[in-house]
């Protein structure tokens, strides 16, 4: 599904690969996708997928990828050397590119040198925008998303939040991607499980030292952070949900880390 080269005189056009990721998401694929059709190509990876996710992609796409990975970032490596574009959008499933992003992204892929973009986010709970008070691995307000071939590669070890190493200018875009973080409060609180599940087993996995009081002193600092500095108090009741769950998950996942076994 690679659209035809485009020749300006001698130069050729720089191709765009759109990337996703999915682990079982029937409900929410095709509407992801969708946004993606202005692509030269969209490369879907699907991970352990037991539901329809394997259906939906191909009405789209037959640049799949499918296998089954524990690790965050072997996984989206692997996309990442599947696209054969010069440039690769990463989008989640549960993220949408609005037409003007879309344009945008093949305006500044026109001509820009080598490196990465980040995109500013509008991050939904339900109907509901929150734009202030993202941090402390609680959610994102921007990341880079939009970055030529080697540009970007994510880190081996990590199960949550995996580094990235980035090279080339860091520039930025000013239309926003759209991200469904969660349904509800029920659906927070079950992120709050996967994210401190994940990070207690990257602790066991590295053999942590790390003490109880440093993750104490986060309870605090991270709260700060998010409600004060990232203006979360901005959002009422909601910036407040946001600056607790940031607040409490490192502490939840030592406690984890100390107190469950694999």
């Amino acid at each position: 599904m690679t659209a035809p080269a485009n020749n300006v005189g001698s130069v050729a056009t720089p191709k765009l690969s759109a990337l996703v990721v999915a682990h079982n998401e029937q409900a929410q694929l095709a509407d992801c996708l969708e946004t993606l059709t202005f692509a030269d190509e969209i490369v879907v990876v699907l991970d352990d997928c037991t539901d329809n996710s394997r259906d939906i992609a191909t009405r789209f796409t037959d640049r799949l990828v499918e296998g089954s990975w524990e690790i965050e970032g072997p996984r989206r490596n692997a996309g990442i050397d599947a696209c054969a574009g010069d440039w690769i959008l990463e989008v989640d499933a549960d993220e949408r590119v609005p037409d003007a992003l879309a344009r945008e992204v093949q305006e500044k892929i026109a001509s820009a040198e080598p490196g990465f973009f980040l995109i500013p986010f509008d991050n939904y709970i339900g109907t509901r925008l929150v734009r202030h008070g993202w941090g402390g691995s609680w959610g994102v307000s921007a990341t880079e998303r939009l970055f030529s071939k080697g540009a970007k590669r994510w880190g081996e070890s990590q199960r949550i939040h995996p580094k990235t190493e980035l090279t080339g200018p860091k520039r930025w875009l000013t239309n926003r991607m759209i991200h469904h973080v969660d349904d509800n409060i029920s659906d927070m609180i079950r992120r709050l499980d996967r994210y401190t599940a994940a990070k207690a087993a990257d602790m066991r996995a590295s053999g942590s030292r790390e003490g109880f009081w440093r993750n104490f002193r986060r309870l605090f600092t991270r709260f700060w952070k998010c409600y004060i500095s990232r203006k979360g108090y901005k959002e009422g009741y909601y910036g407040f949900l946001i600056a607790l769950f940031a607040a409490i998950w490192p502490m939840i996942s030592w406690l984890r880390f100390k107190l469950e076994s694999d």
